[in-house]
């Protein structure tokens, strides 16, 4: 009865801080018993008096209150993490209707630090892979302006948004058309002044370096490539022998590029970061400031000054002026300058054979030297370290490290300067609810090159006697410049400029308007392009929804391209798209585990020229629509002795009925909350045909109409034809618990879809096999291989005619699909996607865990259904004679493997027949890859000074790219002919003051 007598009926209203009524609102008591709010925010509970109700609404902050009878109303702040940012605009995450994706940066950043700015996003945004659904060409925006992504780094973004639907990309026009990323950077907030500092410092190890064979291995192997071409072996049983003993390696030389004299077991790379913002409800500021310097793997001459440096200032401020006007200001400065020493030492590395020099000759093996040889050392200015003079050959007349030790360094400097504002202005006083933003940005890039003491050198050829040399040939000259040049001198402005008009209003609360009217634009002039690229867009958009239940939108965009004929250089880009949170239904409304769920769909064709800018790198592909005459290569011989007759030939035919590409899409979606927010998912599906990209195909036209003979004329222009499809899903979910006080968050993506080519001209191929349409548009062609010839095949005679040269035992045999009796080109089939635009299955995992002071994140992803081809020179030799030989040829056919070889028998010609693409060296690219471990503590405040001048101090730790699971592990972690892949560990400082 006391009990009884202690409950309350608490009846009231939830509403937000305008007054609009919040329906769906979860209220929960202190004993876990919970009511939804009507489609009005009304609500009524019974409880406990004085007990505490928590009110939380998508969108909106926690709150909490007490219970009494005469509450009758509930406010609930809006959540600023939820507003995310969209075209022109920021919107609620709840009135989204499908296709854009968040991250929260700087939420993470603290127990999961990276180094670039997009790293390992395809473990947190579905459908993002480094494209954007399959397509190429992505549009990334910075704070509203078009810029790269390489200028910013993670300690200065907020936010990063995914906008991947063609109704989310509409209002940026033709070159968002494939996507966009939007990166926003961190902002100051009205509260106490803040000063945060970060040191962080990086170690870089090697993953693995190619293998290649020593000196005497190769030299066997060599002799057996000779004598499988007939030809009698090079080098004699002693003179391996020699060369495998070690005894004297600068006579008998066994170059080892990757030994540790000439590399560092790992790189460094060390960092400050402070930032410092702060401000009142009036003005705003937040300024970064930063600096890393990065080491090099080289440990020999001019290799050791290889680094970058970077130093970067980041500021910003907002400004309310008054109740109508309010202002931002962004500005940026990077500083970049980046040491190399000259020559390529890791091109080298794959190319120069490990017998052919001695690259450093001591000077305590010369013995005895004639007077010719001593006097051209006495004026050589390259005597390295004292003790070596620079080795080669006649044919031989340069080293790389040679280049690394007296050839100077080429320094490439970057600056860049970013300036924006944005003016804000509450029009509620003319229309409640109108307001105009617009934004006028400036940017500078400039960079050059210097090549500094880009010397010349000489090598030197010895004669041996024993051990000793006793004579020195010298090739080239020796010429100590110590001088300066510049070249890639390169300059790229941008300017932008956007104007909106905003409309945003509830009337009898229930009908939430808004409309956008938009214009923008921006012009990008580079150094030695003579067409700057433009972008001018007129856009609109009009949202309604009832009740935040049933949403209407419809936007679209009026593009602008001076790439098309006066008359073809406009076009409309409309898309629409519906939404309904089925959660706020009656027949859900009292659900027990569903919080919010919504479904959308979207339909829009958008406009584009994108994939005009690679056709002609020169202009950019303008001017199409005209014809190119030229008397370049129009030079005949004439009848007259000594004189030439100049004709004119033409070039291209121009197509004044060019006109855009089309991105035609419909998509679906599905995104909500279960258990009480413990549990979020979206998911969105979708189908899109990209129409009218432009080709330039000779085949499309009688064969007369282009000609290479006596020089190359065409009179093919360019034409709207090729098309592709695509067509897939992504999901993402997230799972949040407290589980034994212990915290923890769970993400999981995955992203799967085909592109095939709709419209192809095949009429070159006879063949259904050989059609490209229907088939993936990064399709790997090649042969298929039947094993290796058999000496008994060669004496039978009894297979198709290979097309690419005479064969022999041990060779690889192909199948003959069209049964021609020969084996050629038109025998190529589909082998597999190549992956080019992402694996057609990708999947991310981030886990964090927090437990008191510590934290733990693990970051894992996995990709899987491409396939690639092992042609790289560690598997093609295609150099005959000089090419260098790696570990794969130890596998290598001989009459004696014959039945477990895995690799066709040697030769010291191109291999024309052996080294073409086919299914021999087809390999899968299926891997799991374990990105990131990241263990992070924060001191406990107790022990922190009392004066509260350091209110946090933070340690951690990580590692990256830890371990790679596949079947071609080996493979997928070798670089050839450049820097290793690294892994990388970071340990770091944190502390705000």
């Amino acid at each position: 009865m006391s009990a009884q007598d202690n409950k309350i009926v608490v009846s009231a209203v939830v509403l937000d801080t305008k007054g609009v009524q919040v329906p769906g609102a979860i209220i929960t008591d202190s004993n876990n018993v919970t009511t939804i709010a009507n489609e009005v925010g009304e609500f009524a509970l019974t409880v406990e008096a004085n007990s505490t109700l928590s009110v939380k609404a998508s969108g909106y902050k926690l709150s909490t209150v007490q219970a009494k009878s005469d509450l009758k109303t509930i406010v609930l702040q809006l959540d600023k993490s939820n507003l995310v940012n969209v075209a022109f605009n920021k919107v609620d995450k709840v009135d989204i209707l499908g296709g854009v994706s968040n991250v929260n940066i700087e939420g993470m950043l603290h127990t999961n630090y990276s180094l670039f700015s997009l790293d390992n996003l395809s473990s947190f945004i579905p459908g993002y892979h480094g494209n954007i659904w399959g397509m190429n060409s992505k549009l990334v925006i910075v704070d509203g302006v078009p810029r790269d992504e390489f200028n910013v780094l993670p300690f200065e973004i907020d936010d990063i948004t995914v906008l991947k639907s063609a109704a989310a990309v509409a209002l940026y026009g033709s070159r968002a058309a494939k996507g966009v990323v939007s990166i926003t950077t961190k902002r100051g907030t009205a509260k106490k002044s803040r000063f945060d500092v970060r040191f962080n410092n990086t170690l870089y190890t090697p993953k693995r370096y190619a293998e290649y064979l020593g000196s005497a291995e190769y030299m066997t192997l060599f002799n057996e490539a000779l004598v499988n071409d007939g030809i009698a072996p090079l080098y004699s049983n002693e003179e391996i022998a020699n060369y495998a003993s070690g005894s004297n390696p600068f006579r008998y030389p066994d170059v080892d590029f990757y030994s540790f004299k000439n590399i560092n077991k790992f790189a460094r790379r060390s960092e400050i970061v402070t930032e410092y913002n702060g401000g009142t409800e009036s003005a705003q500021f937040y300024v970064n400031v930063g600096n890393y310097n990065t080491t090099s793997l080289l440990d020999i001459g001019n290799g050791k000054k290889e680094g970058e440096n970077r130093f970067n200032v980041r500021g910003n401020l907002d400004i309310k002026i008054n109740d109508m006007i309010s202002t931002k200001i962004n500005t940026n400065v990077t500083f970049y300058d980046n040491n190399t020493a000259q020559g390529n030492f890791w091109g080298a590395a794959a190319t120069l054979r490990p017998n052919l020099i001695a690259p450093l000759i001591p000077l305590s093996y010369l013995g005895n030297l004639d007077a010719g040889s001593q006097a051209r050392l006495s004026t050589n200015p390259f005597i390295i370290d004292g003790q070596y003079i620079l080795g080669g050959t006649q044919t031989q007349a340069t080293n790389p490290f040679a280049d690394i030790y007296t050839r100077g360094t080429r320094q490439a400097t970057t600056r860049k300067y970013q300036f924006d504002a944005t003016i804000n202005f509450d029009l509620a006083k003319v229309l409640k609810g109108l307001s105009f933003d617009t934004q006028f940005a400036i940017d500078y890039n400039t960079s050059y090159a210097q090549n500094i003491s880009d010397n010349t050198y000489a090598v030197y050829v010895p004669t041996w006697t024993g051990d000793n040399i006793t004579s020195l040939s010298q090739i080239g000259n020796n010429v100590n410049n110590n001088s300066r040049t510049l070249e890639a001198s390169y300059q790229r402005q941008t300017l932008f400029f956007s104007g909106a008009f905003k409309y945003k209003n509830t009337f009898n609360k229930v009908h939430n308007v808004s409309s956008m009217l938009v214009a923008h634009g921006y012009k990008l002039a580079e150094s030695q392009v003579y067409h700057a690229i433009g972008s001018a867009n007129l856009g609109f958009q009009a949202a309604y929804n009832f009740k935040q239940k049933y949403y209407l939108d419809f936007t679209a965009n009026y593009v602008h391209s001076a790439r098309f004929v006066e008359g073809n250089r406009g076009a409309f880009s409309p898309t629409a798209s519906i939404g309904w949170r089925i959660s706020n239904e009656d027949f859900l409304a009292n659900s027990s585990f569903i919080d919010d769920l919504k479904l959308t769909a979207s339909a829009g064709i958008l406009n584009t020229d994108l994939d005009f800018e690679s056709l002609i790198a020169s202009n950019g592909a303008y001017f199409l629509e005209r014809d190119v005459y030229s008397t370049n290569n129009g030079a005949y011989f004439s009848w007259q002795e000594g004189r030439q007759l100049r004709a004119t030939d033409i070039q291209r035919v121009g197509n004044p009925d060019l006109t855009y590409q089309q991105r035609r899409e419909i998509s679906f979606g599905i995104e909500g909350s279960l258990f009480k927010n413990k549990l979020q998912f979206n998911a969105s599906y979708f189908a899109h045909q990209l129409t009218g990209i432009p080709i330039n195909d000779v085949n499309l036209y009688p064969s007369f109409l282009s000609v290479q003979f006596p020089s190359a004329s065409s009179f093919v222009p360019y034409v709207n034809y090729n098309a592709d499809n695509r067509q897939g899903f992504d999901v993402g979910v997230s799972f949040n618990k407290r589980v034994n006080k212990v915290d923890l968050n769970v993400g999981m993506v995955a992203t799967y879809y085909t592109a095939d080519a709709d419209i192809r001209n095949d009429i070159t191929f006879e063949e259904a096999y050989q059609k490209r349409k229907g088939t993936p548009i990064d399709a790997i062609w090649g042969l298929k291989n039947d094993g290796f010839y058999t000496q008994q095949d060669i004496i039978d005679n009894d297979y198709p005619t290979p097309a690419f040269g005479n064969v022999k035992a041990g060779d690889i045999k192909y199948v003959d699909i069209n049964n021609d009796g020969l084996v050629d080109n038109n025998d190529q089939v589909y082998l597999g996607r190549g992956g080019w635009a992402g694996s057609p299955l990708t999947l991310g995992l981030n886990m964090t865990a927090k437990w008191k002071h510590f934290s733990l994140f693990v970051l894992a992803n996995q990709t899987s259904g491409s396939v690639g081809l092992k042609n790289s020179s560690y598997y093609w030799p295609t150099a005959g004679v000089n090419a260098k030989y790696s570990a794969a040829l130890r596998d290598r056919w001989t009459p004696e493997t014959a039945e477990t070889a895995t690799y066709p028998r040697l030769t010291t010609t191109a291999g024309a027949n052996n080294y073409r693409n086919s299914d021999f060296w087809l390999f899968k690219n299926d891997r799991f890859n374990l990105a990131r471990i990241q263990f992070s503590f924060d001191l406990p405040k107790e022990y922190l000074p009392s004066s509260g001048f350091i209110r946090n101090l933070g340690l951690y730790v990580n590692g990256n790219d830890l371990l790679l699971i596949s079947k071609e592990r080996k493979h997928m972690e070798t670089n050839i002919g450049s820097m290793p892949q690294m892994r990388s560990f970071n340990m770091g400082l944190t502390a705000t003051f």
